[in-house]
């Protein structure tokens, strides 16, 4: 055995001990669900941003055009 893995070992069993002796749980179960959900929020918000960014360019263009469209016939 080489001395990294004799010492990660060394390592891992302090660490056990010292969780043992505190009551403190490790592991990284949930770590999939909660990197998910933070996931899911930033896209949402994302989202939200681009759909307001969007209905304020739309309403100007829509704003712009009916003007145009209103002024044909009319010798403007």
């Amino acid at each position: 055995m080489n001395m990294y893995a004799f010492a990660w070992m060394q390592i891992q069993i302090l660490v056990s001990h010292a969780n043992k002796r505190t009551g403190r749980l490790v592991g990284d179960r949930g770590e999939g669900v909660i990197s998910t959900a933070i996931a899911v929020l930033i896209t949402a918000f994302l989202g939200a941003a681009m759909w307001v960014g969007f209905n304020t360019i739309w309403d100007g263009a829509e704003t712009k055009i009916n003007t145009e469209v209103n002024k044909i016939g009319t010798g403007q």
